[in-house]
C-alpha cells in the first residue's frame, strides 16, 4: 500500500512539471500581435520596389519588407510565381498599387485580403485628383501616382495607417518616421519644381516608350507623350511610331527617353526614323518608370529614383 502511495505521488509531480514545461515553451515562442514568431518584425510584402522603399522608411527596425519585382521589371505584364505566392501568404500585411497596376495579380490579392490584412496603397487618393486616361474602349485611372511626389506623400499617409493598425505597440515610431520621410518628399517636389522650370517652355517635351509620366507632366507643367498607353501590354502600331515621328521633326524636339523596364528598340526605331526625315534626335537617357535601380545605388529607392529622372530630363532638355 505504501509502495502505491509513492508510484501515485510520482506520478502526479511527473504530470505538474510537463505542465509547467509546456506552459514555459509556450511563453517563450509566443509573439505579439502582429510580429513575426522569429524576427519580432511585422513582416510585410509588396508589389512594387517603390512600395517597399517607403514601407523601409515608414517602419524603420520594426518591419522585414519584401518587395516582389525588382529592377527592371514591368508590373503591368507580371506574373506571380509560386515563390511569390509563398511570400505573399507568409506575410502580416501585404501593400499595393492598384489601380490595375498589377493587373494579372488581382485575383490572387482578392482572395488574399480575406484572410489577411492587404492594403491599396492608393485607395485614400481621392478619385478627382487621379488622371482618367483611355485605356482600350474605355478610361481607367492612371496608376502610375508616384511621379507626383505629393502623391507620394498621400500614400505614405496610408502606409503609416496600415502598419500602426497592423502593430499599434509602436505607432509612435511609425508616425515620427512617417514624419520625417514626408519632410524629405517635400523637399524633394520643391526640388524636382525648381528643376524642371529650368528647362525653357517650348522645350519641355518629355516623349517617352509608354505614357508613365502623366502626374509628372501634371504637377510639374511639362508636355508628356508616349509611344504606348498607360500599360505596356497595350500593343503599338505602325501608325502610331509614325505620328510620334513627325511630332518630334515638326516640333524640333531634341531628344527622347528610354525606359528601363521597357525594350529600347520602339524609341530607337523613331530616332532612326526622324533622322531619315533630317532631323536629328538624340536619346537623352534612361529613365526608370515602372521600376527603381539596383537595390544599394541612388537609384534604388524612390528619392534617388525621382532624383535621377529629373536630372537625365533636365540635362538633356535644358
Amino acid at each position: 500500500m505504501k509502495k502505491k502511495r509513492i508510484w501515485d505521488r510520482m506520478f502526479i509531480a511527473f504530470v505538474v512539471m510537463s505542465s509547467i514545461l509546456a506552459l514555459t515553451a509556450c511563453g517563450g515562442t509566443s509573439s505579439k500581435a502582429g510580429e513575426n514568431e522569429e524576427t519580432g518584425k511585422l513582416k510585410i510584402t509588396t508589389t512594387t520596389g517603390m512600395i517597399a522603399d517607403a514601407a523601409k522608411e515608414v517602419g524603420g527596425e520594426h518591419v522585414e519588407v519584401t518587395g516582389l519585382m525588382g529592377p527592371g521589371v514591368d508590373p503591368h505584364l507580371y506574373k506571380a510565381s509560386q515563390g511569390d505566392i509563398k511570400k505573399l501568404e507568409q506575410a502580416d500585411l501585404i501593400l499595393y498599387n492598384g489601380l490595375h497596376l498589377e493587373g494579372k495579380m488581382s485575383d490572387i490579392l482578392l482572395n488574399l485580403g480575406k484572410s489577411k490584412t492587404v492594403t491599396q496603397v492608393t485607395k485614400d487618393i481621392p478619385e478627382s485628383e487621379l488622371l482618367m486616361v483611355p485605356y482600350g474602349d474605355k478610361e481607367e485611372a492612371d496608376p502610375h501616382v508616384w511621379f507626383d511626389v505629393t502623391k507620394w506623400i498621400q500614400v505614405t499617409d496610408t502606409i503609416r495607417d496600415s502598419l500602426t493598425q497592423a502593430d499599434p505597440e509602436h505607432a509612435k515610431d511609425y508616425n515620427d518616421q512617417a514624419d520625417a520621410y514626408i519632410a524629405k518628399l517635400q523637399d524633394l517636389h520643391e526640388e524636382v519644381s525648381e528643376r524642371i522650370t529650368s528647362i525653357p517652355k517650348a522645350s519641355r517635351v518629355l516623349v517617352t516608350a509608354h505614357d508613365a509620366f502623366g502626374y509628372f507632366g501634371q504637377a510639374y507643367d511639362i508636355e508628356v507623350l508616349g509611344l504606348q498607353g498607360i500599360s505596356t501590354s497595350a500593343e503599338y502600331g505602325v501608325n502610331d511610331v509614325s505620328e510620334l515621328r513627325d511630332f518630334l521633326v515638326d516640333n524640333q524636339i531634341k531628344a527622347v527617353f528610354v525606359e528601363s523596364s521597357i525594350s529600347p528598340k520602339a524609341m530607337e526605331a523613331i530616332v532612326a526614323g526622324a533622322k531619315e526625315k533630317g532631323h536629328t534626335v538624340t536619346i537623352g537617357g534612361q529613365l526608370y518608370s515602372d521600376a527603381m535601380g539596383q537595390e544599394g545605388t541612388e537609384e534604388g529607392t524612390y528619392i534617388g529614383m525621382v532624383k535621377h529622372n529629373t536630372k537625365v530630363i533636365v540635362d538633356a532638355l535644358k
